[in-house]
């Protein structure tokens, strides 16, 4: 009989400091554009230049900072004295023994970051898969990798976050042109690469705000500003000054 696995906690659901609402688009440019640039339906959800009322932190804090957010799957282990006892991607739990049919480049990741002294003997983590099978590898690894949230906050900081005013104009344009992939570089830096890679995102983390048992992480990704898909697919009556009714935050990704 197997051994039944300890359930681990689903991530947390990260919200996004601007307001975000829905906006229709071509249908006929969606069918040609969208399935690629990963929009489900005929419709987009855009941030626009509205505070998400809790998040003010993200403007106002100084302790607040930004770090990149990897364009991976996510996974959480538990170990204990040395032993891998659960591995869950979301909420599926995954078998490590299961050798045959299973998700073995999950468990190859883990192995690879065990190597690199990334696992603790003992403990919960959580952190980001990424590889050759997981969103395409941007990253352009030949093998597969868990690289854990801890190691991001600390590794994969963005220390030109300080330098700007902290508004939607200004992060539109960094998120644009220069919010390029901090792990990818230091990768392209010890392979003689010259090539950039644009990060899917960042992380807000405020490390403060959680000792207080406060909100205190959000995200915000490149695909939620208008102009990731305006140059393929027309957005109907965009206006980042945005609409007054209040759409439900929680149905956004």
């Amino acid at each position: 009989m197997t051994e039944e696995k300890p359930m681990l906690k689903d991530f947390p659901k990260l919200h996004c400091p601007f307001i975000r609402q829905t906006f229709k688009i071509n249908k006929e440019q969606w069918k040609k554009h969208g399935r690629p640039m990963g929009v489900r339906s005929a419709e987009v959800y855009l941030v626009v230049e509205r505070v998400n009322p809790g998040y003010e932190w993200v403007f106002e804090d100084s302790e607040t900072f930004a770090v990149e957010k990897l364009d991976g799957s996510n996974v959480k282990i538990l170990t204990e004295k040395g032993r891998l006892i659960t591995v869950q991607n979301r909420l599926n739990v995954i078998d490590p023994l299961q050798i045959f049919k299973g998700k073995t480049f999950l468990i190859e990741g883990i192995f690879m970051s065990i190597g690199k002294g990334y696992v603790k003997e003992d403990g919960e983590q959580a952190g980001e898969l990424i590889g050759p099978k997981v969103q395409g590898n941007p990253y352009k690894l030949d093998l597969h990798e868990w690289y854990p949230f801890e190691k991001s906050i600390s590794a994969l900081r963005y220390k030109s976050f300080d330098e700007h005013e902290r508004n939607f104009d200004n992060w539109s344009s960094w998120f644009k042109d220069w919010l390029f992939s901090r792990y990818y570089t230091k990768r392209a830096s010890k392979m003689g690469w010259d090539d950039k890679v644009m990060a899917e995102g960042v992380i807000f983390y405020n490390l403060k705000r959680k000792a207080e048992n406060k909100t205190w992480m959000a995200k915000l990704r490149r695909d939620m500003f208008d102009w990731y898909f305006s140059e393929k697919i027309e957005i109907f009556d965009y206006d980042k000054a945005g609409r007054d009714e209040m759409e439900d935050q929680d149905k956004f990704e």
